[in-house]
C-alpha cells in the first residue's frame, strides 16, 4: 500500500514554517482506494510571496482545522503504507515536523518519485513534477495546490510502476531457471545484508544495501562484465536479512565475509592489508610507533598494502609532528636519530626531551585513528518502527550488535541496551567501519559507558 502526499507550506523550512494544505492518495499498487483533502490553520502569517504561487491566504484558512485536529487522521490512514511524493523529503520531513511538535514519532517507509523517475526515465530534460507531467501527458490543472499536485504525482507513479515492472521482465528472463521470480519482487525495500546461492546451496556472495531490492535487481541485470554475468546466471536462492540501517548492515556484511569466504566476494575475502601501524610504550615510558605485519594479535591503528607504503606515512606523521625517527623505527641506531642533528628531533631518542611531553605529540598523531571515547553505544533505527538498533565498543573494543524493542517516549536503560548485544569479532575492518560512520553522522546517537 502507498500513501501519495502533497503538502503546501508557508515556506521552505521544516523548522521554522508550517503546513497549509495537505491531500493524500491511498494506493493499493493497482489503483486508489482512498483520499483525503484539506486546508490547515497554520497558525502563522502566510507570506505573500507564498499567497502568490499557491493562491492560498490568511483568509482561506483562518476557518480550516488546525492540523492536531486532522492528526489522528493522518495517522490511521496512512498506517502500513509508504509515503510517496515528489522529492519526498521535503513533504515527508515537514509531515514529522508536525508529529513531532504533537509528541508523536511518526515514521514512514519513503519513495520518490523524482528519483525514480531519473532512475527509470533516464535522459529528459527536467525531472520537476511539471515538467515530467507536461512531457507524458498528465493533464494537473491545479498546479502548487496539494491535490493537484498529489493526483499529478499519483498518476507518475502509477506509470512508474508499469516501466519498472517491464524492466523487471525483461532482465528476469536471462536468470537461473532455478530462481523463484516471485522471490525477487517481495525483496525488501530496506536496509539490510542479501545472499546470493547456487543449485547446490552453496553460498557465492554476500553484499549489503539501503535497499535490498534495489540492489538485488541490479546484480541480477548486470551484463557489465564476465564474472558479474557469471555470477548473476548461478543465483538459484536468494536470502536476506533486514538490519533498519547502513551501520548495522555493513557490520554484518563484514562479518558473513570473513566468516563464510564466497567465492565471489573475492575482494573482500582478503583479511585486509598486510601492514599495519602500531603503537606500544617502552621501559622509559616513550610512546614508539612502528609498521609492522598484521598478523600479529592486536588490532593496528591502521593498515596499508605493502610496507613501503605504511613507511611513507610514518615518514608524513614523524615529520607534521616533530617525532623520533629512531622511536618511530625510521632510523636504526644506538645514539642520536638523523633528524636529532638536524634540530628536527628534540631529543627523545637520547632522553633528552621527557617521555610526557613527548608522548603528547605522538597522541596528536595517532588521535585521528582512535576513537574520541573508548566505551560507548551507538544507538540507531531498527527493522520496525518499535525497534533501535545498538552497536556497542568497550574500552576501543567492538563487542557486538543487537535489536532492542523500544517505544517514542521509552528512556533507554543502560543495563537493557548491553542484554540486546550479540557478540561479534573484531577486526581491523570493523574498526574503519564504525570509525568511518561516526566521522560522517556525528555523535548525535552515542550514549558513552
Amino acid at each position: 500500500m502507498f500513501s501519495i502526499i502533497d503538502i503546501e507550506t508557508t515556506g521552505l523550512s521544516p523548522k521554522r514554517e508550517k503546513i497549509t494544505e495537505i491531500a493524500i492518495f491511498v494506493h493499493d499498487g493497482k489503483k486508489v482506494v482512498d483520499e483525503f483533502t484539506t486546508l490547515i490553520n497554520p497558525e502563522v502569517n502566510i507570506p505573500y510571496r507564498i499567497m502568490q504561487l499557491t493562491g492560498i491566504n490568511n483568509k482561506m484558512v483562518k476557518e480550516s482545522p488546525k492540523f492536531y485536529e486532522v492528526a489522528k487522521h493522518i495517522v490511521e490512514m496512512t498506517e502500513g503504507t509508504t509515503f510517496v511524493g515528489h522529492n519526498v523529503h521535503f513533504d515527508y520531513n515537514f509531515v514529522r515536523k508536525e508529529f513531532r511538535e504533537l509528541g508523536y514519532d511518526y515514521q514512514r517507509k519513503k519513495i520518490c518519485t523524482a528519483k525514480l523517475s531519473r532512475k527509470l526515465l533516464p535522459g529528459r530534460r527536467s525531472y520537476s513534477l511539471g515538467k515530467l507531467c507536461s512531457e507524458l501527458g498528465i493533464e494537473n490543472p491545479h498546479r502548487h495546490r496539494a491535490f493537484g499536485d498529489a493526483a499529478a504525482t499519483t498518476r507518475l507513479f502509477e506509470i512508474l510502476m508499469k516501466v519498472e515492472k517491464n524492466i523487471e521482465a525483461i532482465s528476469l528472463r536471462e536468470l537461473n531457471t532455478s530462481l523463484d521470480r516471485e522471490l525477487i519482487r517481495k525483496l525488501p525495500h530496506e536496509p539490510g545484508v542479501y545472499y546470493f546461492y547456487d543449485s547446490d546451496g552453496e553460498l557465492i556472495y554476500v553484499g549489503k544495501s539501503k535497499n535490498i531490492h534495489d540492489r538485488v535487481m541490479s546484480h541480477l541485470s548486470n551484463n557489465g562484465t564476465k564474472r558479474a554475468i557469471e555470477m548473476r546466471n548461478m543465483i538459484a536462492d536468494i536470502g536476506y536479512e533486514k538490519t533498519g540501517n547502513e551501520l548495522i548492515a555493513l557490520l554484518l556484511e563484514s562479518d558473513e565475509i570473513k566468516k563464510h569466504l564466497p567465492r565471489f566476494n573475492r575482494a573482500q575475502r582478503r583479511s585486509g592489508s598486510q601492514w599495519g601501524l602500531f603503537y606500544h610504550k617502552d621501559k622509559k615510558g616513550y610512546l614508539r610507533l612502528k609498521i609492522d605485519h598484521n598478523d600479529r594479535d592486536e588490532l593496528p591503528l591502521t593498515t596499508f598494502n605493502s610496507h613501503q607504503a605504511g613507511k611513507n606515512h610514518l615518514f608524513t606523521l614523524v615529520e607534521a609532528f616533530s617525532l623520533c625517527q629512531k622511536l618511530c623505527g625510521l632510523f636504526d641506531t644506538k645514539g642520536a636519530c638523523f633528524h636529532y642533528n638536524l634540530k628536527q628531533c628534540k631529543g627523545a631518542c637520547i632522553g633528552e626531551e621527557r617521555p610526557e611531553i613527548y608522548n603528547q605529540r605522538v597522541s596528536q598523531a595517532i588521535e585521528p585513528y582512535r576513537f574520541e571515547e573508548t566505551s560507548f553505544m551507538v544507538v540507531g533505527k531498527g527493522r520496525a518502527d518499535t525497534e533501535k538498533s545498538v552497536v556497542m565498543v568497550e574500552n576501543g573494543t567492538y563487542r557486538g550488535f543487537g535489536f532492542i524493542e523500544t517505544s517514542f517516549d521509552q528512556n533507554l536503560v543502560l543495563e537493557d541496551l548491553r542484554n540486546c548485544i550479540r557478540s561479534y569479532p573484531d577486526n581491523r575492518d570493523i574498526q574503519q567501519i564504525i570509525r568511518s560512520y561516526l566521522k560522517q553522522n556525528g555523535s548525535s546517537q552515542i550514549i558513552l559507558l
